[in-house]
């Protein structure tokens, strides 16, 4: 018997005890035990198809086999024929089929911020990259810092399913979106996607969803155009999506020859390996999604790139429960009332953030661009093709040795990224932030020439740590400065503290409120 605890951990309708349900149900002849979420609440947002909820929970239906998206368009089935699940693996692990009106491949992936623990977070990103591949559950579960055991035990609690569960459905759901929105080869999809060969690829899908690859892609035509061999894919997230705070910010921050924004869109050039490409970024009009173009050299790293999109422009954040708990605040009631969605912004690169972070040291945004550009123009390396921006940034292979100052920095700050590139090199994972907050402010500081503001800089952005927190950065005390209170870093930690965890999203807030920072110290 496979016992799923209760889905509803970390959404803001958690169950009580009254409408708590445990049930038994038999799936593909096995009997699995589920414990519930708060079936009424559920059923109403079902019902009232409210796109606030997308994501959060998927609906079984006992008497098709099949599972949706609280926003499908067919007709609501009854109460008692419901089951209602955190995540789609919840979904999958139990035996049912995604449906092919509503599409759960396209859907918000919140699984990986629902419940508080980070460790989840943190492997539902690297399943999203391909993670779980290759590597076994052992060493994956080492990578993240835990058990084996323990890790399975923390995606019981909090997604529903097994870590190896979430895989096979991420797989399954990304094929079908690729199928569905692309007009890949069938052998193209399943390499993206993961399969090892077509045939696997293949018989899955037909297992899955009833029909091949052919039919299905005859039943759902891609209403997304391509340009060239790129590949155009929508990006879901949980509304409302302050879009242009996200674009302001990055605009004050590209790099030249790297980034580019304008017309309101994002584009950048991009590396994996010996993969290399660009994307192109836009919202969608009218709907709950982006609408990113990619073109790679290897199609294979094709996932990867959407994981990394998704986690650059927070598409995985219940955005609505952090405005909230930030409204709460009388600092943030009117903005969060005029701006809803306002999201931090991540980093394609990790390393590429930690180099720019140590840049902006000292000096204004706009001479942390300047000194970027020049940075790249020396040491970056041009991509083949006429697209602009055309150049990648540099490696840290290509900085580890590297003469920075002569790019006019100061010596100190040259060392910095440096020790910063060799430091990488030598370890891998210095910037996967596979540990905890604390933990990875730690390893940041230990290296030369890197302060509180760079570290918790880096973990805002590169390492996706939602509760990371600045306090010395001029901007933030700017912006709760009043006539009567003249702030310190320790009196804006005091302040900070009840925004937790959400003292990333609170910072992006202040940054508006005080029009961007103009320093950026140490």
């Amino acid at each position: 018997m496979i016992h799923v605890p209760n889905p509803g951990a970390g959404l803001p309708f958690h169950r009580s005890p009254k409408t708590a349900i445990i049930d038994a149900v038999v799936c593909k002849n096995e009997e699995v035990e589920i414990t519930y979420l708060d079936r009424d609440l559920c059923y109403r947002a079902m019902q009232a198809r409210d796109a606030r909820f997308d994501g959060r929970f998927f609906t079984c239906v006992r008497t098709t086999g099949i599972y949706c998206r609280p926003i499908c368009p067919a007709r609501v089935p009854k109460l008692e024929h419901c089951i209602f699940v955190q995540s789609a693996a919840a979904a999958h692990q139990m035996g049912f089929r995604s449906c092919l009106r509503c599409r759960p491949e396209v859907a918000p992936g919140l699984a990986a911020w629902n419940g508080t623990a980070t460790t989840v977070s943190r492997a539902i990103r690297l399943i999203a990259e391909g993670g779980l591949d290759e590597a076994d559950i052992e060493t994956f579960a080492t990578r993240l810092g835990v058990g084996a055991r323990h890790l399975r035990r923390l995606f019981k609690h909090h997604v529903g399913a097994s870590p190896v569960a979430v895989a096979q459905t991420h797989r399954i759901l990304f094929a079908k979106q690729l199928i569905s929105q692309t007009k890949l080869s069938f052998a193209d999809a399943g390499l993206a996607a993961g399969f090892g060969s077509v045939r696997r690829f293949n018989d899955v899908i037909q297992q899955t969803y009833g029909r091949s690859p052919r039919e299905l892609r005859r039943a759902k035509p891609s209403d997304i155009s391509s340009r060239g061999s790129a590949v155009t894919l929508e990006l879901a997230f949980s509304p409302p999506y302050d879009w242009p705070a996200i674009i302001d910010f990055l605009t004050l921050r590209a790099t030249p020859g790297v980034e580019l924004v304008e017309a309101g869109r994002y584009c950048r050039t991009i590396e994996i390996g010996d993969a290399h490409g660009y994307v192109d970024v836009r919202p969608a009009e009218s709907k709950n999604h982006l609408i990113a173009t990619i073109g790679i050299s290897h199609i294979a790293v094709l996932g990867t790139v959407v994981a990394r999109l998704r986690s650059m422009f927070d598409l995985d954040i219940n955005i609505a429960a952090v405005d909230e708990h930030l409204a709460r605040d009388r600092r943030f009631t009117k903005h969060v009332a005029e701006r809803p969605g306002v999201r931090m912004p991540g980093a394609w690169d990790p390393f590429e953030l930690a180099v720019r972070a140590i840049l902006g040291q000292q000096v204004s945004v706009a001479g942390a661009t300047t000194l970027a550009g020049r940075l790249v123009a020396a040491f970056g390396r041009r991509l083949e093709g006429n697209r602009a921006p055309g150049m990648l940034f540099p490696t840290p292979q290509a900085l580890a040795d590297a003469d920075v100052k002569s790019i006019g920095m100061p010596a100190a700050r040259a060392k910095a990224i440096t020790e910063l590139a060799r430091a990488s090199i030598a370890d891998p994972e210095l910037l996967a932030g596979n540990g905890t907050l604390e933990g990875s402010i730690r390893a940041l500081c230990a290296l030369p020439g890197i302060g509180d503001w760079t570290a918790h800089y880096i973990a805002m952005r590169a390492l996706r740590e939602p509760d990371a927190f600045p306090a010395t950065d001029l901007g933030l005390l700017r912006a709760i400065r009043t006539r009567s209170l003249e702030p310190t870093p320790q009196r804006l930690l005091q302040f900070a503290e009840r925004w937790r965890p959400w003292r990333s999203y609170a910072a992006m807030r202040l940054w508006m409120l005080s029009a961007s920072p103009l320093k950026e110290p140490t």
